[in-house]
């Protein structure tokens, strides 16, 4: 079923930028969506990304640049001209009005007849499967049930857009992934596009078609989800996505986009992910799951284990290297604090930036 009315091709930010006195908290963002596409906005709180979302949608005024809908500027309309669609982080229901009439008030405000209202209400709450709860009060719903009602509301409305602000940020762990496959299960039936604000990167991985990783106000890199996590371009992004562990070193050895470290005697390899020479200083980054207790003292890093956690099928820990660095590791057995370990690296899927 295609909800989406008013359909676009292309929406377009070029140059948008945002300041509050003399905090730039947008620097010039420009990027284009294209309609039917799932993009989220991934980065640290500050990093402008709820900024970028309140613009688009219309509840923050801009200080530079331009929001383009095909050829149509629309950065001067207000937030109800625009026609789009807003999930917020905290649901923001009305708690007096039933679920029927949170669901139908977008369309009320726009005065359409009473009984294509029912009807929209009706097959809006199908889509997030709350046929059943239309009498009922918001207070009388779990938080997911709630979000769903959130939903409703937004796509009620036909929107070309849909805009989400952290929208599971307030659930418990379980509920956040039946509503991260329910959320692009409902973008996938309503042909609409979809903008959604996350600091999380499994939510990010999980939902979106493409991410946009921003800092400091500004776009740092844009890709597929596979794209971001096997192959950042910067070590900020690298490490938001999960390359926790940074090794510092001197470039040994050069092969094409193969380098090797040299870390205090100790040769680990990685891929080059900028332009590097022997004799550089450089950083090595890998993810948790890349570096692993070992019975093997060749290229193994040797540590002191400070925290061991059992997590099912295997235990995860930090340790601390003879030159003070801090690594999570993973191991199939357990470890006692205090205790004398040896770490591989994983050199197919480590990193290495210059410092």
């Amino acid at each position: 079923m295609q909800l989406a009315s008013q359909p676009f091709k292309e929406l377009r930010l070029d140059r948008v930028s945002r300041a509050f006195g003399t905090f730039n908290a947008l620097r010039e963002i420009s990027l284009s969506i294209r309609k039917g596409e799932f993009i989220a906005l991934l980065g640290p709180s500050g990093c402008g990304k709820s900024t970028a979302l309140n613009c688009i949608a219309g509840l923050l005024g801009m200080t530079g640049g331009g929001i383009y809908v095909d050829d149509r500027r629309i950065d001067q309309l207000k937030p109800e001209d625009r026609g789009f669609g807003m999930v917020f982080q905290n649901y923001a229901l009305f708690p007096h009005m039933t679920i029927e009439q949170n669901v139908g008030f977008g369309l009320k405000m726009r005065n359409v007849p009473k009984a294509e209202i029912a009807e929209k209400v009706k097959n809006a709450m199908a889509l997030v499967r709350l046929t059943g709860q239309a009498h009922k009060l918001p207070g009388q719903l779990s938080g997911g049930q709630q979000q769903r009602v959130a939903i409703a509301r937004a796509i009620v409305i036909q929107p070309p857009l849909v805009l989400m602000d952290e929208p599971l940020s307030n659930l418990d762990a379980k509920l956040r992934l039946e509503m991260r496959s329910e959320i692009r299960r409902i973008h996938n039936q309503l042909g609409s596009t979809t903008i959604y604000v996350t600091h999380d990167q499994d939510e990010a991985l999980s939902l979106a078609d493409r991410i946009v990783v921003l800092r400091d106000g500004q776009i740092r890199q844009v890709g597929t989800p596979r794209e971001l996590y096997e192959s950042p371009d910067h070590r900020d992004v690298a490490e938001f996505m999960g390359f926790r562990n940074s090794i510092p070193g001197i470039v040994a050895e050069m092969d094409g986009d193969k380098a090797v470290l040299d870390v205090a005697g100790t040769r680990l390899k990685g891929i080059a992910r900028d332009s590097l020479k022997k004799g550089d200083k450089a950083v090595l980054v890998a993810r948790g799951d890349d570096i692993a207790a070992t019975s093997k003292a060749e290229g193994s890093l040797a540590g002191t284990v400070e925290t061991i956690e059992y997590r099912g099928r295997e235990f995860v820990g930090s340790a601390r290297t003879e030159t003070g660095q801090e690594l999570i590791f993973h191991s199939r057995r357990n470890a006692d604090l205090g205790e004398k370990v040896l770490l591989s690296v994983d050199g197919d899927r480590s990193l290495i930036f210059a410092e």
